[in-house]
């Protein structure tokens, strides 16, 4: 009997589950058969359904190709982000399952073409290259050269996106080889290298196909606009005809706007931009901007508004659509979760934010309205560092909520991230290890979607970038001014705030101003270069202090820099506040003499008050590389110096391993590096060499370090590829990226004595200060009034080429607490001892 039932359960099983993949099938092709919101709406319910019923390899498969159809409705309705998370879905089910072992179904075609497609479309660069790679990988093991083309197609239309060009034509010609090529894929890939072409001004009439969209990109080019118009509006009418898609009538009617405003029609400009929102929002029956909550992820919508902003000459409404503008941003940024993705995306938000400050400065100018500066800083710091301020928030929740398996788990996901990443930027890696780690990366960036959106469910975002009232407090707290600068494409602006007040000045660019900026720079690219012309230094170093306005800054003890763009790379303790004819460094007014410079990233990392408590203990790395080219003979010295001033555990030489690195680093308060790094090229990252091995910038990523202070004692530390915002990716950034609170590093290449004379000075004044800053100031003051050295070795380039970010906060080490309660033991022993005399 009990067989007989198991049997009859059995198959009653096999035909359910027969039953589940035939209905499944079915739900979806009479949902291709009428696609519209109705049938849209069956088709979720019964998505929903089946997502808790499917076992069996066959129904996970049926529903994958549910999910794909339903991707591809989502994506023709231009609702991006909902096709790119079922997309998705259907490729983490498909990979989990190990569905490609059953099924011949088309994963390429189907799924990670569109996905790819939609990545760029949502500025989501890296998960874009990951799976566009993946799929030219997988269409070339099966000798697919359709799928092929179609990769190189999505690739070069990716570069073009980033600004890439060069890259993006020679992909076209790569693809342009494979064969066969169906004459749609040809006209594809040609008509991607003549917008490229056009971007780079190298478009002519040799160079471009016979078609109304080439002509048109022509006359753009050479601004007959006119004609342009002409050839533009030939090429709406038949791509009309063929049958788009709403977002791609919103990209005809955004340029054809662009026209109107180039051949000075406005009015008519804005009619084309009103046509697309209504396009795109057909709820929205307005001549007004649409509000916030209509809005979603699509950069369609930031073009729009930004176009909308450029013409507008109302200043309130411009900034209202370029206010619309970054909260599209900040929709679509929800989603990306490499850091290169976001870094890559901050150039627009600098365009945007520099648009945002020049009306508000120029409103300013007519009303003197005091809280317009404080808007404008709030658009400046919005696209500053933005990337370390949210690691630095992400580090502070996890302190505040440290049991919380959500954020553990995303705090383990983005360390695997980073580690992938690392691994993925080396040199010799087979096409077969590059598709793994790309599939891997895609695979952790579907993850942490999926768990962000459950974190900001728990900690919702609240926006604010900072408080003033708060900033104004800890100015006064910390008897300082803060100068923050925001290095743009026509001025350079400059806030300064203190605890009463906040100014904005304007820099406007001109060819003088950046030269001015260069040339002061390169003074210190070789020793000799101020040395031989000391009266040329001194010129320079008073022309751009004054260049700079710090001759407007208020007073006091302490200044805080946040620099911006190349102005990150000035050593300002090295300016001059006044005119000199002196050849005498030690009698030179520098800026350090009469105020202590301290930098920092952004407002929030200054305002930062988590300080940690850590053990004063310093871990120290001196690889010397003895016996090499170049080996680092004076940090001996240094090391004997840390060692006299300071409790010390030092890795020397063969010691000096990256391992040992790994494994201690986690467990001291200060970190000492000294030895040899690289700013990095354009094929390789910033890094610093280990006696045995290279750590480079992207493995710092991946730790979780909390030290008070990193001594970064070696060449360029703080130097590496700009990228506008963000800063330099240079070995001082991955220390903060890690966790690191204070950080002490070099701005150009510096092997010398003297180094090891400043950090002997700088460790005995931290020794009895606790502080970085102080400390750091003085060794300087200390090197230049040192009698025993010879003036060309006071030169600014041996001793301003460190210097200190962080804030001003002292750490109050365990030794200094000791000390403390040992003073006020002796204070109450000689209280007692009074009283004691006295009664007698």
């Amino acid at each position: 009997m009990k067989t007989f039932s198991f049997l009859l359960f059995f198959i009653t099983s096999l035909s359910f589950s027969q039953n589940l993949e035939e209905t499944i099938y079915l739900a979806t092709e009479t949902f291709i058969k009428a696609p519209n919101n109705n049938t849209f709406r069956v088709l979720n319910k019964q998505e929903e359904t089946f997502k808790r019923q499917v076992k069996s390899k066959d129904e996970q498969l049926a529903l994958v190709f549910l999910q794909t159809h339903k991707g591809f409705y989502l994506f023709q309705e231009s609702d991006l982000s909902k096709a790119i998370s079922t997309y998705e879905d259907a490729l983490n089910r498909y990979n989990s399952k190990e569905l490609s072992l059953i099924s011949d179904f088309d994963i390429i075609e189907n799924c990670l073409n569109p996905l790819g497609t939609l990545y760029t479309k949502t500025g989501d660069f890296t998960n874009a290259l990951n799976t566009i790679n993946q799929y030219i990988y997988l269409a070339k093991n099966n000798k697919n050269s359709s799928h092929q083309i179609s990769g190189f197609i999505n690739l070069a239309k990716l570069y073009y996106t980033l600004g890439k060009h060069e890259t993006a034509i020679s992909t076209v010609e790569e693809g342009l080889k494979i064969k066969p090529i169906t004459q749609l894929q040809k006209t594809r890939l040609l008509q991607i290298k003549t917008e490229c072409l056009a971007a780079l001004n190298q478009l002519n009439n040799t160079s471009i196909t016979d078609s109304d969209r080439n002509n048109y990109l022509f006359h753009l080019k050479t601004k007959s606009f006119k004609q342009a118009f002409i050839a533009f509006s030939s090429y709406k009418k038949n791509q009309l005809k063929q049958g788009v898609t709403k977002r791609k009538i919103a990209q005809l009617d955004i340029e054809e706007a662009q026209l109107h405003y180039l051949l000075k029609q406005p009015n008519e400009a804005i009619k084309y931009l009103h046509a697309a929102i209504k396009t795109l929002l057909p709820a929205h029956d307005s001549n007004n901007l649409p509000n916030k909550n209509q809005l979603f992820a699509d950069n369609i919508f930031i073009d729009i508004f930004d176009m909308y902003a450029e013409i507008e000459t109302n200043p309130k409404i411009a900034l209202e659509s370029l206010d619309l503008s970054f909260y599209v941003s900040n929709l679509m940024q929800n989603s990306w979760t490499s850091q290169e993705t976001k870094i890559l995306n901050e150039t627009n938000n600098r365009i945007r934010s520099e648009k945002s400050i020049d009306i508000l400065y120029d409103t300013y100018a007519k009303t003197n309205n005091k809280t317009l500066l404080k808007r404008a800083l709030e658009y400046a710091e919005s696209s500053k560092s933005s990337v370390l301020k949210t690691m630095f928030l992400k580090k502070t929740r996890l302190q505040q909520f440290p049991n919380d398996n959500l954020l553990l788990e995303e705090f383990q996901l983005l360390k695997t991230q980073e580690q992938l990443t690392s691994l993925l930027i080396k040199d010799g890696l087979s096409a077969s290890k590059i598709n793994n780690l790309s599939s891997k990366l895609s695979s952790i960036s579907i993850q942490l979607k999926k768990l962000n959106l459950k974190i900001l469910k728990k900690y919702p975002d609240t926006n604010e970038p900072f408080n003033f009232n708060t900033l104004k407090s800890k100015l006064k707290k910390d008897n300082a001014v803060l100068i923050e600068y925001f290095y743009g494409k026509n001025s350079i602006y400059q806030f300064i705030i203190s605890e009463q007040d906040i100014n904005l000045n304007r820099i406007h660019f001109t060819l003088d101003t950046k030269q001015q900026v260069s040339n002061f720079i390169d003074l210190f690219n070789k020793a000799s270069t101020i040395n031989n012309d000391i009266h040329n230094y001194t010129t320079q170093a008073f022309e751009v202090y004054k260049l700079l306005n710090f001759d407007k800054a208020p007073s006091s003890k302490n200044i805080i820099i946040i620099p911006d763009g190349l102005i990150n790379f000035i050593p300002f303790e090295a300016l001059l506040t006044n005119k000199t004819k002196t050849t005498s460094y030690s009698k030179m007014p520098f800026l350090i003499k009469k105020q202590n410079v301290v930098y920092n990233s952004s407002i929030v990392l200054y305002l930062n008050e988590n300080a940690k408590q850590n053990t004063n203990t310093v871990l120290g790395f001196f690889p010397v590389f003895e016996n090499e080219t170049q080996a680092l003979t004076y940090s001996v010295k240094e090391a004997e110096a840390i060692e006299k001033h300071m409790s010390s555990k030092l890795f020397m030489k063969a010691k000096a391993s990256k391992s040992n690195f790994f494994t201690n680093a986690p467990n001291y308060g200060v970190i000492h590096l000294s030895t040899h790094a690289s700013s990095g090229d354009f094929v390789t990252s910033s890094n610093l060499s280990f006696f045995d091995d290279t750590l480079f910038l992207n493995e710092l990523y991946s730790l979780d370090l909390s030290p008070d202070l990193v001594v970064l004692s070696a060449c360029e530390t703080g130097v590496g590829k700009l990228y506008k915002g963000e800063g330099a990716m240079s070995i001082a950034r991955g220390f903060q990226y890690a966790g690191a609170q204070n950080i002490l590093f070099s701005l150009w290449q510096i092997n010398d004595l003297s180094t090891a004379q400043i950090m002997e000075s700088f460790y005995k004044n931290y020794s009895t200060s606790q502080s970085a800053y102080t400390a750091n100031q003085a060794s300087k003051i200390s090197y230049i009034e040192n009698e025993s050295i010879n003036n060309s070795k006071k030169s600014p380039y041996y001793w301003s080429a460190f210097v200190c970010y962080g804030d001003l906060t002292e750490v109050k080490s365990q030794n200094f607490t000791i000390y403390i309660c040992i003073g006020i033991f002796i204070v109450l022993f000689i209280v007692l001892l009074a009283m004691k005399l006295k009664r007698k």
